[in-house]
């Protein structure tokens, strides 16, 4: 069982990284090394919750899993009392941090670990680019990149993770988009860009999104309506993930719990989720 006492982390630097964006990189102060390889066995996707003394506790995606020396990154938008909190906070200063948590990306095969070799195209949008960044690095470090990154923001200044983009364009198809002004090569939303897309790297075998619900949905099924099967279509959602154990319900998906079920799902068995849950598919406050 997971403990619900969080482990003291310290903050290491932050850098701005799009409109009211910060990466922060953060390490563990004085873990076992038996503690260290838990956290060493954080898988793409997963999150961790994340403790500001006085201010509360709020999930975030790991955009650099943790290594062996403890140390690991994540990528927050400044939007409530947390994230507030956590801006006002210098390198040096110790917080709190509780996980891994939740299932991650499909990386291998459930049964054999064998890494998955099917072409992937990943699309993202927004802050949802940073669930998404791990999955990128591991893919691209296995010897099978996707067959191209599809990236969507309002405009070219609220785009993230700018260093990691510009280091994944010498390693594989990158198609940024942005909906108003200049600064890209395209305009528009992900959805529009895709028929290009397709006809440059050709049909994926399997596709990987993360970003407003409405953008994961549409593009699904303009997947779905080429003929890919909704089981190979996997996104990751926002909900409000209080405790990370499935105890307080906040984050309750019809029969489910996002934060022990999810926050990564497959296409099939998601939409038939949020279909039978009313209300149940609003955005919520996963901050990046």
């Amino acid at each position: 069982m997971q403990s619900l006492v969080p482990e003291p982390i310290e903050i290491l630097s932050g850098v701005e990284d799009g409109e009211a964006a910060r990466h922060f990189r953060f390490r563990f102060c004085g873990q076992s090394d038996s503690n260290l390889k838990k956290w060493q066995s954080t898988r793409p996707g997963q999150f961790f919750m994340l403790s500001v003394p006085g201010a509360g506790e709020a999930p975030f995606t790991f955009t650099t899993l943790p290594n062996a020396q403890g140390e690991f990154s994540a990528l927050v938008r400044r939007m409530g009392q947390v994230t507030g909190a956590l801006f006002e906070r210098k390198p040096g200063y110790t917080l709190g941090a509780r996980g891994p948590f939740g299932h991650g990306w499909p990386v291998t095969d459930g049964d054999t670990e064998k890494v998955l070799t099917e072409k992937a195209l990943i699309v993202g949008g927004g802050c949802g680019l940073a669930p998404l960044v791990s999955l990128v690095e591991h893919l691209i470090n296995s010897g099978t990149p996707p067959v191209a990154l599809v990236y969507g923001a309002r405009t070219a200044a609220a785009q993230v993770l700018n260093p990691e983009r510009k280091r994944w364009q010498s390693q594989l198809p990158l198609f940024d988009i942005v909906q108003q002004g200049n600064g890209c090569q395209y305009r528009g939303t992900p959805l529009d860009l895709l028929p290009e897309v397709l006809n440059q790297v050709g049909e994926p075998e399997r596709v990987f999104l993360c970003g407003p619900e409405i953008m994961m949905h549409t593009v699904a099924e303009f997947f779905v309506q080429r003929g890919l099967p909704a089981s190979a279509i996997w996104m990751s959602i926002e909900r409000r993930m209080h405790c990370a154990t499935g105890t307080c319900g906040h984050c309750y998906l019809e029969h489910q719990y996002v934060c022990k079920d999810g926050p990564t799902y497959r296409w099939d068995k998601l939409a038939p989720l949020l279909a039978r849950s009313s209300g149940a598919g609003a955005l919520a406050d996963f901050h990046c």
